[in-house]
This record gives structure tokens, sequence and C-alpha cells, in this order.
């Protein structure tokens, strides 16, 4: 009889990638357990196990941080891992990605896979791709990319949690400044804007409609490499971000 802590380790490791050769032989473990705790979890839930919650608004928040920074990736049994990189500087994102993940499946465990610069927030299942059918061979910015119908109702339902899971992701608020004359004197101006910068135009298309559908405005600019930046700077678009998003921490 393995421990907690023991379970939660193996299947950190294979939540890696590692295979259930490598982790058998490195922890002593049968493959026969390994694979039952990656399927069913490690610890006991009943038969037909409840499908995972996009009711709330932990769902459009995670959609948010997949869309910018997750992937899933299959192990050809039928499981998947959803991996969300969270940079190491922000310490907040990473507990509120794992609050995210635990609210859409409260079942299952989620680990932190520490990596150069970041950590992989990661959760085993074979839902994830139900929840998030975006998945798909190629990276994001190649292929089409659309919500389903019954995902845009939860992302009309929640629309803050949407744009903050984005901007957590692939956005940052920073703070410009400039330098005026006045009165034949220099004086620096400071002010407050939000950036959104993503490769693929769908991606920047569903952050911007959900923007005009709360009230914001912003612009956008091209970068070198296909990226672009979608901008938030008037004052009363800025408080509202401020009021519903926030920097990160």
């Amino acid at each position: 009889m393995y421990d907690s802590a023991t379970r939660r380790h193996a299947l950190a490791e294979m939540a890696t990638g590692r295979s259930l050769n490598s982790v058998s032989r490195s922890t002593g473990i049968s493959r026969a357990a390994l694979r039952s705790w990656r399927d069913h979890g490690i610890e006991p839930v009943s038969r037909g196990a409840a499908p995972l919650r996009t009711d709330g608004p932990a769902y459009p928040y995670l959609l948010g941080l997949y869309l910018g920074d997750g992937c899933l990736s299959g192990n050809g049994r039928g499981v998947y891992a959803l991996r969300i990189a969270c940079g190491n500087a922000w310490p907040g994102l990473i507990d509120a990605c794992e609050a995210a993940i635990r609210a859409v499946r409260p079942e299952g465990p989620v680990f932190r896979v520490q990596q150069q610069g970041c950590v992989q927030v990661t959760s085993l299942s074979k839902q994830w791709p139900t929840v998030f059918p975006q998945h798909g061979p190629g990276r994001k910015h190649e292929r089409s990319i659309a919500l389903a119908p019954w995902q845009q109702e939860r992302v009309d339902a929640c629309p803050w949690e949407f744009v903050r899971g984005l901007i957590h992701s692939d956005g940052c608020r920073i703070t410009n400044w400039t330098v005026r004359t006045i009165g034949g004197r220099p004086k620096r101006y400071e002010y407050p804007r939000y950036f959104f910068t993503n490769t693929s135009a769908d991606i920047r298309a569903l952050f911007t409609n959900t923007l005009d559908a709360v009230g914001v405005t912003w612009t956008e600019s091209r970068r070198r490499g296909g990226a672009a930046n979608i901008s938030v700077a008037r004052r009363e678009a800025v408080a509202l971000m401020d009021r519903h998003v926030g920097p990160k921490h």
C-alpha cells in the first residue's frame, strides 16, 4: 500500500511525459499500479465519475489561460495532460491557475512541474479534449481557433474571467511614461496600459470581441514575427480593466 505522497510523486513524474516503464524502474512501483493511478486518479472514485465542470467562472478563466499558454498532450491510451505554463515571477498566477483547474476537475490531482523559468501546472484526465475542443495537431496560430457554441455561452456569462485568463497568459499591465515641456520645464508623466500579444489572429479576435462586449476600447499594432499587440490605453478603459482584471502577481 503506497501513501498519498508516493502516489502524487509518481503521477507528477508521469505528468512530465515519462513512460510507465521509466517511472516504474525509478520508483519500484508496478506498471499496473501506475496505470491505474494515471487513468483513475489516486483517490477512490465511483463508477461514472462526474464530468468536468464548465458551469462556473473558473472555466472561462482556465479557457483563457489554455488559449494563451496551455496545451494538451495525449499518451496514446486516451489520457491527456493539460499543461499551463506559468512564469516563476508570478506565484499568484500559479495559485490561480491551480485553483481554476481544481474547480473544473474537482476529483483529480493537480501537479506543479518546475521547468526553466516557469511552472507547468498539470492535470491528467481523459475528458480534457471535451472541454477544450480547440486541441489539435500543430501550433494554435497555424490552425483555426473558434469557440464551440456552448463555450461562447460560458464566455458570455463570465466575460471578465475570460479576459483575465488571456491577460494572465499572454498579456500584461505596464506603466508607460513620457516627458512633456510645461512652462519651459520638462515634466514626466506616467500612465498605465494593458497589452495582449498573440500570433493567432483567431485568438486575438476572441479577445477583442470580448473587450467590445464589456465596453473596453482597444487598438492593435503589428510586431515582427507575425504577432500583434492589442493595447488598452484610454483612461476609462484601463480603469475598467483594473477593476476586473488587474496586474499579474
